[in-house]
């Protein structure tokens, strides 16, 4: 195209933050010369006022074009358009006036993003924003200098629902999940069977655009169930929890009978991304159950990004995404840097090939045994 992208123009002391875009030819066209892109740190759960919207816009008329996206894949504010002298001017307003950092750009880690979770939603697990928050705060150097062999996204959701998509979207996806059994509401479960006006289907989300008849207990929830792990006899709904996936299918039709688990918290999975070397991938499950706990600094998570990071920025090729790195070296190296234990959840799919390769610290006297003495003792 006529546009080139990247390049040295940014902020003092900044690597990231700052997309440098300039026209081939400016003669021609010197309104654009350059069109710089700023990504600016989205707050936890986009939480605005109305107040800080019109400073942002009225900053971007003065010092850019005034053309914002809100908000890209990443999720930052991004302000599209304005030249190399304005840059720090932009810089100084939103930092010392409206209290307000860039975003993640480069090889670097992104601005962290996530779903409203438990400041509005009754399914999330965990606080999104509050753990958004820390790592956002936590991860400073790693946002704004990049050091990673490629881009790193942190994103999360609440629960299941994966409203931010982080499964698909994310190095490292953090969502919401629960330990214990699914609640069960029988008087609610029968008034939804009963067809009582006061309790229509999917909170009523699909009212208006078609008449979609009286609901199917059968038909809209137990029949689609991916484990077909529930049952309803004699007016009482039962469900198999051992044998649940948590694909939040029958509390999102059935919200005023079923309710999420009270032992929440949320599993992490890593490696999904976009196509760049090797394809799209989703997410794979690293740790099935974390409890999100802020009062000792989220210790257990930290412990898992640092280890993960450090293994990526030691082994990882030239824009070589995490999920890529674990494709190439294998999940059972991402255990061992970790340090977790292997465990039935980590399994996408059974063994293709018979053979298992030991390593020489998990064999008996290792490779260098006598054999024969060894057979004499286990013939």
């Amino acid at each position: 195209t006529h546009w080139k992208h990247g390049g040295i123009v940014g902020v003092f002391g900044y690597g990231g933050g700052v997309i440098g875009r300039y026209c081939d030819q400016p003669e021609n066209f010197p309104g654009v010369e350059a069109f710089h892109t700023m990504r600016v740190s989205q707050p936890a759960g986009k939480y605005y006022s109305t107040d800080y919207l019109k400073k942002l816009c009225d900053l971007w008329d003065f010092r850019g074009s005034g053309v914002t996206n809100m908000h890209g894949s990443t999720g930052d504010i991004i302000l599209l358009g304005t030249t190399t002298k304005q840059l720090e001017e932009v810089f100084w307003t939103l930092t010392h006036d409206m209290n307000q950092d860039l975003g993640g750009s480069g090889s670097n880690l992104r601005t962290p993003s996530d779903c409203l979770g438990q400041s509005r939603c009754e399914y999330a697990c965990y606080d999104t924003n509050a753990l958004v928050y820390f790592l956002t705060n936590e991860y400073q150097d790693e946002l704004h200098r990049p050091a990673f062999p490629y881009k790193f996204k942190f994103k999360l959701d609440g629960c299941p629902n994966c409203c931010v998509a982080s499964i698909a979207r994310s190095d490292m996806s953090f969502i919401g999940t629960w330990k214990d059994d699914i609640r069960i509401d029988q008087d609610a479960v029968n008034k939804y069977v009963e067809n009582d006006p006061a309790y229509p289907a999917n909170a009523g989300a699909h009212k208006g655009s078609k008449d979609w008849g009286p609901f199917d207990l059968e038909k809209e929830v137990l029949a689609l169930c991916p484990t077909k792990c529930m049952k309803f006899e004699n007016k009482k709904l039962t469900i198999d929890n051992a044998n649940c996936t948590r694909c939040m299918h029958c509390i999102n039709v059935m919200p005023r009978a079923l309710k999420i688990g009270k032992e929440t918290g949320c599993s992490i999975l890593c490696g999904a991304k976009a196509p760049i070397l090797d394809g799209a991938q989703m997410g794979s499950l690293l740790v099935p159950f974390v409890e999100v706990n802020p009062d000792n600094d989220y210790e257990a998570i930290t412990e898992i990004i640092e280890n993960i990071w450090d293994w990526w920025m030691e082994e990882g090729k030239n824009r070589e995404r995490l999920g890529e790195l674990i494709m190439r070296q294998g999940f059972q190296k991402l255990l061992e840097v970790t340090g977790i234990d292997p465990m039935p959840q980590h399994v996408a799919y059974p063994r293709t090939n018979p053979y298992i390769f030991w390593k020489e610290d998990e064999v008996p006297g290792g490779w260098e045994r006598d054999v024969d003495e060894y057979r004499k003792h286990r013939r």
